[in-house]
């Protein structure tokens, strides 16, 4: 599904980050990637997102090669193929929760047909997540648990490929960052989103189906 191969990224300030990284992910993994703070799992997350670009390396996305992809189609691909949750949940304020999860909708054309049935997909999806009751409150009304759950239901509104979560319990108590655990094993079973995420939290990539450790920009498999 998606095969990253020997991606390298440096950045002036920390010099090399990534050191011709590889990665293989079939459809409906569970991945969990861990490692110390700057040692590069962020800029993993960003270059499979296409929010950055290696220096150099392949990226295939269903036999397609996208690393060289413009600003607009690299937008395109984020849009069609990938949901992001990350550590703090960036609800906008002025927003009802209900407006912030169909806001993606707002990206691309959808025929009336395609919105009813993104409407009930996203009903659906809330119901699941245990925040219906929260569609018409502000996130400044809601707990941090909630909003991440918010979050994490946005994140699916254009049904992604690829669920990228880069720290998603990092802000949430432990009572919280266990729900949120779940639920993404639960959106993993019940449609199939490969899921990618970063995380210092050895319970949370217990519940994934493979765990890597990136040290020294180089992805190996994880003991924990």
């Amino acid at each position: 599904m998606l095969s990253i191969k020997d991606i390298s990224k440096s950045f002036q300030q920390r010099g090399l980050v990534l050191d011709k990284l590889s990665l293989e992910v079939s459809e409906g993994d569970t991945i969990a990637i861990m490692g110390p703070s700057g040692s590069g799992k962020t800029t993993l997350m960003n270059i499979l997102g296409l929010l950055d670009k290696p220096d150099s390396g392949e990226i295939i996305f269903k036999g397609a090669s996208i690393a060289n992809y413009s600003d607009d189609e690299s937008a395109d691909y984020r849009n069609k193929n990938i949901g992001f949750v990350f550590q703090e949940h960036l609800l906008l304020p002025y927003l009802t929760v209900s407006d912030n999860i169909f806001l993606p909708l707002l990206a691309s054309e959808h025929s009336r047909q395609e919105i009813v049935s993104k409407e009930e997909y996203l009903s659906d999806l809330m119901d699941k997540t245990g925040i219906t009751q929260l569609k018409g409150k502000y996130p400044r009304q809601i707990s941090g648990g909630e909003a991440q759950r918010v979050a994490l239901v946005r994140a699916l509104a254009n049904n992604p490929s690829i669920l990228l979560a880069d720290e998603p319990t990092g802000s949430l108590d432990s009572k919280n960052a266990e729900k949120m655990g779940e639920l993404l094993i639960d959106m993993n079973h019940r449609y199939g989103i490969t899921i990618i995420l970063a995380t210092h939290s050895a319970e949370l990539a217990k519940k994934m189906s493979r765990k890597l450790r990136i040290e020294e920009g180089k992805l190996t498999a994880s003991p924990e």
